[in-house]
């Protein structure tokens, strides 16, 4: 089982850049899909970007290029840094983690967010124009 915290969420303007931080003890490498997800109000949880157990990475079409996923496996950390933030980015951001492959319940990282077993509390990020 693994525990998840976020961290690093904030308020931004246009073309900022913030970093956020999934501490998950209990982690170990390779065990775990892990991932970002993202929920504005009135809309569904999306992914945004995902690391399967193979290393694998994927983004949703919305952030590639401007964001970027990345694990410490020694810190059992996971990490998105955030560029060239736009206010259609503005929603409370997820970490979750499942131990199935991401491909089990996703297309890229387009995907049935509530098979997820694993979810922190979210960490809110704010963009204004």
């Amino acid at each position: 089982q693994v525990h998840l915290v976020e961290s690093g969420g904030g308020s931004v303007q246009a073309g900022g850049s913030l970093t956020l931080s999934c501490g998950a003890p209990g982690y170990t490498h390779g065990t775990y899909c892990m991932g970002w997800f993202r929920q504005a109000p009135g809309k569904e949880r999306e992914g945004v970007a995902l690391i399967d157990k193979d290393g694998s990475i994927y983004y949703a079409d919305s952030v590639k290029g401007r964001f970027t996923i990345s694990q410490d496996n020694a810190k059992a950390t996971l990490t998105l840094q955030m560029n060239s933030l736009k206010p259609e980015d503005t929603a409370t951001y997820y970490c979750a983690a499942d131990e199935a492959t991401c491909q089990s319940y996703c297309d890229g990282a387009y995907c049935y967010a509530d098979a997820f077993g694993y979810w922190g509390q979210g960490t809110q990020v704010t963009v204004s124009s």
